[in-house]
């Protein structure tokens, strides 16, 4: 069956070597065709020129703190059939658009949403999850093998996280994609009450995976310490006005007050913040929700056509290859990796010592998925700390854990 044409959208700002890794991430995607936007400021469009896809990608400037903003352009330039999203401090796996996009040979599905590895690349920071009737996300057990198509009950939803999504295009439209009165956070949320609401089905692909960084930001630090609650103020706001019964939106402000307290006081305790610094957040959090409580809302007018013609990505057919390291000659293989990857092989890096270290998984600068840990120690975080193995047993399960989603052959 054909594929249909698929546009990636990328929102930066401020985090240009962020993007820079995520490009050359979405240069390795196995998919065809698709397309690549990307919405960023000026440093991040100067940039991403050092990435040798850049010229095959549509740049649209953009500066503005408002990310249903430059979504909504991102839709404005995109031309695909399906609109994906990937944040700029994410990469996906190679395999990922093809997993995403595969229920969308079912015309009632409008959506998809894969899941979410986090900084360790092994642990998930989202997997599947429901919105319910004040938004608040919960978690759904669903097959983590196959696709599920979900049709939410009355006044929920079916959550797709924001850096891990993809709708019809049409579909956007007739919606007015984003609604810009959430600058910052509940964008996506409000956009699957609104999918919900219209009857659409949402379909979750456990195989779809991004592997997301939490990069800072100018409302949050690396360590995910915040640095301004305004917006997050301004988005429950504008969330509760439109979808929020008025009865219920003042307990439901408490209720998320205090939470918000609540996690200010944990990250004061660690040592992340100084006591002041509990009181000036909590300020500017019921500065941003009166702020938002007249913020002008509603979804955007988005053109019925692209503004631009589709421009297909060169996407390779490459090959993916495991090369299993050790320690001891772990600089010579990674050296060997690079080479591999400049002539177009996607390669993963397994270096494994004796010992029952945690493992971890990251995409390095270079393009290579890089695996390191213990050869007795855990990569599934469910597992024992320890687990007596051989070499070529540990690195041929590791090699299944990830060869759906990878593009490692099975049979091997």
């Amino acid at each position: 069956m054909t594929q249909p044409p698929a546009s990636v959208v990328i929102v930066s700002r401020g985090r240009a070597e962020a993007l820079k890794r995520c490009l050359i991430g979405v240069s390795q995607l196995q998919y065809d065709p698709f397309e690549v936007v990307v919405v960023a400021d000026a440093a991040g469009i100067a940039a991403m020129q050092d990435v040798p896809c850049a010229g095959h990608v549509k740049q649209v400037p953009f500066d503005e703190a408002n990310i249903s903003a430059a979504r909504n352009l991102g839709v404005t330039h995109a031309a695909g059939e399906i609109i994906v999203f990937i944040d700029d401090d994410a990469v996906p796996e190679p395999q990922w658009l093809l997993h995403l996009l595969a229920p969308f040979d079912h015309p009632e599905v409008a959506a998809t949403g894969g899941f979410v590895r986090g900084r360790n690349g092994i642990s998930f920071q989202w997997k599947a999850r429901g919105v319910g009737p004040l938004g608040d996300a919960y978690d759904l057990d669903l097959n983590a093998e196959q696709a599920t198509i979900l049709h939410p009950a009355q006044g929920q939803a079916i959550k797709t996280e924001g850096t891990n999504m993809a709708f019809r295009r049409d579909v956007l439209v007739d919606l007015g994609g984003f609604d810009p009165a959430f600058h910052y956070f509940l964008d996506e949320t409000d956009l699957n009450m609104r999918l919900a609401q219209a009857g659409h089905a949402t379909a979750l692909v456990p195989l779809a995976e991004v592997h997301h960084g939490f990069a800072e930001n100018a409302l949050r630090r690396a360590d995910r310490v915040p640095r301004d609650l305004f917006d997050i103020g301004a988005s429950w706001a504008v969330f509760q006005r439109k979808h929020v019964p008025s009865a219920l939106q003042e307990d439901q402000w408490k209720r998320l007050k205090a939470d918000e307290r609540k996690r200010l006081l944990r990250h004061m305790v660690r040592g992340s913040l100084e006591p002041q610094d509990v009181g000036r957040l909590m300020r500017r959090l019921n500065e941003g929700y009166a702020e938002g409580s007249v913020r002008a809302i509603g979804g955007a007018t988005l053109p019925r056509h692209p503004a631009a013609g589709f421009q297909q990505f060169p996407a390779l057919g490459r090959p993916s290859i495991v090369i299993p390291s050790r320690p001891i000659r772990f600089a010579k293989d990674y050296q060997n990796a690079v080479d591999m990857v400049k002539k177009g092989d996607i390669v993963t890096v397994m270096s494994l010592s004796p010992s029952a270290m945690f493992h971890k998984v990251l995409f390095t600068k270079d393009g290579v998925w890089l695996q390191k840990g213990g050869l007795f120690g855990r990569s599934d975080r469910n597992a024992p700390l320890f687990r007596l193995t051989s070499r070529s047993r540990r690195l041929e399960k590791e090699r299944s854990r990830v060869a759906r989603q990878r593009g490692l052959r099975e049979d091997c």
